[in-house]
């Protein structure tokens, strides 16, 4: 609605002056005589009719209004009815001075170059918008870019006759107002005299740029021209239409339609600013995230780069592996932990009531120091917490189920423990099964995404989440946050942040690499997306307090702004730069949106690239960055919103596994 409004209304334009069409014969006041259109012969010569194209303009048009009372003249405004319901306090105050009002469409248009629906629906709009400000429907009806008679050629004749035969008296001029500011007071009425048998209508202009010389104008030419014997009238007056036919009362429902309209436009106008703010805002944020997040990560590469050689940590290590019905992955993500390098291990699968043989299949493998454990479902933080239980070892890896490590995975895993101020370590979770285009979007967000993320917080020391894929902690810590809490469903980001409210330090393995399924399907992908979202707002709101409380430390500073900042708040509102887009490709300049979005998808590739050379990975996968931007991007906005929502109504939703392929490959 604002877009139609505002950017399809035309300029302002001086109109045609020459030719010799069909109605050369004819005066400025044209109306259809059931044959054609004529023009009365009722008024009589030395009489102007004053008349106003454009407006209502809320500087000029009240200056205007003013100078013409001053002057004791009447007036005609030819109102765009777009600007009637921008300003319609302006047209009020000129219905209230008395002054004639007539049509000029809805956005400024030739009415000779659109079909008569638009034609129709141009006029109507505006008559709809003049009676909701007014309680009027003007009958006056002046074409835009329009000409003297004569100039009037074949296609714009049966645009007039078109609007004619519904009743509409059709309003040109023959007298150009704008050139007064290049005469004296004699050359006008020299001009002028004598205007015809008909008397003269003058176009001007109340709208559309600086009017400052038409308020000069007015002020140097009708006192010559009065002094000269000339009498100011209306249009209606000088084409002899009766009073009460220029403006006719709109009806109860005419006045109703026509405030609904003016009220939908004004709506319009203020959605379209809050979401220009909006779209500042996002785009400010999205800036920032890419110089943060390029920022942070040269400096963690710095970091690992400086930091001295330690010998490998050679501590007992427990991996708990929660499992429910992972039958498919689990006997491969089972075999890659007990092949792993680390002297000292054993492998904890606890069986969350799965119907599926999960358990059994572990069991089968007769693995050395692998163990089961089964119960009844209970969920993920119950089978975490019962293999914390009967873990033997203080450092603890916790592994989903369709996860495969790396031999060396575990010992990189762990190593960051050596520091006693460290209180957990996340891995490098790998998208294995690449191959699909949902897979490949996938494997580029968690490159670029959460992996440069990650860093970035390594950096600030303010990790909010250790992936549940990979993820090492120290028994204290987990002690002395009372286990893992089956308060939200994103456990993992609940825990890293309890964790580090209680004081741990909680570091960034990027060598730690673990290779996972990721959903294969958009349903899949919608059903774990939206527990990780839900689950991490239910995780802010839980532990809010740490925003504002000093003794936190900096996961409350740091961490849960950029959290509400760059996980919550950027999606929710990220699609404004969508709409705009499109906003922009129908009503402004196509190039420099399109200018916009090539800049933007530049910066992220340049930024994926980066990400991806970090990683030690082929930037081959790149090509698919640019249609990532049309579906992929959307559905995870969509996804958070969801989860607002959900969260707002207060959803009550539990841990569910997702369907598995076991199509999982460890790239070298």
């Amino acid at each position: 609605m604002q877009g139609l409004s505002t950017r399809t209304t035309g300029r302002s334009a001086t109109p045609n002056r020459g030719g010799s069409g069909p109605l050369a014969s004819a005066g400025p006041v044209l109306t259809w005589d059931g044959r054609r259109l004529v023009s009365n012969r009722r008024s009589a010569g030395h009489q102007i009719a004053l008349s106003f194209d454009d407006g209502p303009d809320p500087r000029w048009t009240p200056r205007i209004a003013a100078t013409l009372r001053r002057l004791g003249v009447p007036a005609t405004f030819f109102v765009v009815g777009s600007e009637v319901a921008r300003h319609p306090d302006v047209i009020r105050s000129l219905h209230r001075q008395g002054f004639e009002l007539g049509n000029h469409t809805f956005t400024h248009t030739d009415l000779a170059a659109v079909p008569d629906w638009e034609r129709s629906l141009q006029i109507a709009l505006t008559e709809s918008a003049v009676a909701g400000a007014v309680g009027v429907r003007p009958r006056l009806m002046r074409p835009p870019y329009s000409s003297v008679p004569a100039a009037v050629n074949d296609s714009q004749e049966r645009a007039l006759a078109h609007l004619a035969r519904r009743g509409y008296a059709i309003a040109l001029s023959n007298l150009d107002g704008e050139d007064w500011r290049r005469q004296g007071a004699a050359s006008i009425a020299r001009a002028i005299t004598p205007p015809g048998p008909e008397g003269g209508i003058v176009l001007l202009h109340d709208g559309g740029g600086d009017r400052s010389q038409t308020v000069a104008a007015l002020e140097r030419a009708v006192p010559a021209l009065q002094a000269r014997g000339f009498r100011f009238v209306t249009v209606s007056e000088l084409g002899g239409i009766p009073n009460g036919q220029a403006e006719v009362k709109a009806d109860d429902w005419a006045h109703a339609r026509g405030r609904l309209l003016l009220g939908t436009l004004a709506v319009a106008r203020w959605t379209t600013t809050g979401l220009g703010l909006l779209l500042i805002f996002v785009t400010a944020l999205f800036g920032a995230r890419i110089v943060l997040l390029f920022g942070f990560a040269r400096r963690h590469v710095r970091a690992v780069r400086n930091r001295p050689e330690e010998e490998p940590l050679s501590q007992g290590v427990s991996v708990i592996v929660p499992a429910f019905n992972e039958a498919v992955g689990i006997e491969r993500a089972v075999r890659s932990l007990a092949a792993s390098e680390h002297p000292d291990f054993e492998v904890i699968v606890v069986d969350d009531g799965s119907t599926d043989g999960t358990a059994d299949i572990v069991e089968r493998l007769n693995l050395p120091r692998v163990s089961v454990i089964r119960q009844p479902n209970g969920g993920k933080p119950s089978a975490l917490n019962r293999g914390l239980a009967a873990a033997h070892h203080d450092a603890i890896v916790m592994v989903d189920g369709d996860t495969v490590f790396e031999p060396e995975t575990i010992t990189r895993l762990v190593q960051p423990l050596r520091d006693p101020e460290v209180g957990a370590v996340s891995g490098n979770t790998k998208v294995g099964n690449r191959r699909g285009l949902i897979g490949r979007w996938q494997h580029i967000e968690y490159v670029m995404g959460f992996n440069l993320d990650r860093r970035l917080y390594d950096q600030l020391q303010c990790m909010p989440t250790v992936p549940g894929a990979a993820g090492a902690f120290r028994r204290r810590a987990l002690e002395d946050i009372g286990g893992i809490s089956g308060a939200t469903l994103a456990e993992d980001t609940d825990m890293t942040i309890a964790i580090g409210r209680a004081g741990w330090r909680v570091v960034y393995a990027g060598d730690a690499r673990a290779w996972t399924e990721a959903p294969s399907t958009i349903r899949e992908l919608w059903r774990q997306r939206f527990r990780w979202s839900y689950g991490t707002l239910q995780a802010v709101w839980k532990h809010r307090s740490a925003l504002w409380s000093r003794g936190e430390g900096r996961i409350g500073r740091r961490g849960l702004p950029y959290l509400l900042l760059f996980q919550i708040a950027l999606p929710i509102f990220a699609p404004m730069i969508d709409v705009f887009s499109v906003y922009g490709l129908v009503f402004l300049d196509p190039v420099a949106i399109l200018g916009f979005w090539v800049t933007f998808t530049a910066l992220q590739l340049a930024l994926g690239w980066y990400a991806f050379r970090l990683d030690g990975e082929s930037p081959r996968s790149l090509w698919a960055m640019p249609l990532q931007q049309f579906v992929y991007r959307q559905l995870m906005y969509l996804v958070v919103v969801e989860s607002l929502l959900s969260a707002v109504r207060g959803t009550r939703t539990r841990w569910r596994s997702i369907p598995r392929s076991g199509e999982v490959k460890v790239a070298n």
